[in-house]
């Protein structure tokens, strides 16, 4: 096995990638994305008066 001597410094990590860099962050916009739909949609019967489409009534 091959061992190289102890030189006291620490290695520096290596740069992430763009998509690394979002993995981390998936659940974060989903998240997001659900609370920015459940807005909308409240906002959207609040101000409509009924939660039905005009098509549809």
């Amino acid at each position: 096995m091959h061992t190289d001597p102890p030189t006291g410094k620490v290695p520096g990590h290596k740069p992430n990638h763009l998509a690394e860099r979002f993995e981390g962050m998936i659940g974060v916009i989903m998240v997001v994305a659900v609370v920015i739909l459940a807005i909308g949609l409240i906002y959207g019967i609040v101000t409509g008066g009924t939660p039905d489409p005009k098509w549809m009534q």
